[in-house]
């Protein structure tokens, strides 16, 4: 009887699996490590951009769209913000990040003009993001919710 030949060594090695594709859930769970802001454009375009609608509320309905949307009054603004926000929702679990960036943006212009229609400031907003900063997402929410009378502290089933 013949003696088969031995095979070599890296042939006996199992093959790799291929990666599976990740699915958007899984993605989702993933913590991504993002580096800290470059020294490029930064949040002060929200303050010009708050300081440019302010500006086009007395404007002609006719010839801005600031001004058409806070004429509608603040359902209307408030109905735009929301489409604007699903929409942005819509491009993230769809992993489009280029879309998600013009809707974020979207988001954000809609936003000020309902803050303008609504009579805040931008920093009434900074500070109170400053009083959060630090704290746990988690404490600040138990904190809210105690400050609310009737508030439920826990989830109804």
């Amino acid at each position: 009887m013949a003696k088969k030949a031995a095979k070599p060594a890296a042939a006996s090695k199992p093959k790799p699996k291929p990666a599976k594709a990740a699915t958007p859930k899984a993605a989702s769970r993933k913590t991504v490590s993002m580096p800290p802001p470059s020294a490029g454009p930064d949040g002060r375009v929200l303050d010009r951009l708050w300081a440019t609608v302010l500006t086009r509320k007395d404007a002609d309905p006719n010839t801005s769209h600031s001004a058409r949307l806070l004429s509608r009054g603040r359902e209307k603004v408030a109905q735009k913000f929301g489409e604007e926000a699903v929409e942005c929702i819509i491009e993230a679990v769809a992993g489009k990040t280029t879309a998600l960036i013009g809707e974020s943006a979207d988001v954000l212009y809609h936003l000020m003009v309902l803050w303008v229609d609504a009579g805040l400031r931008p920093e009434q907003v900074w500070a109170e993001l400053a009083r959060r900063e630090g704290m746990s997402g988690i404490a600040e929410k138990a904190a809210r919710r105690s400050a609310l009378p009737g508030f439920p502290t826990k989830k109804i089933p």
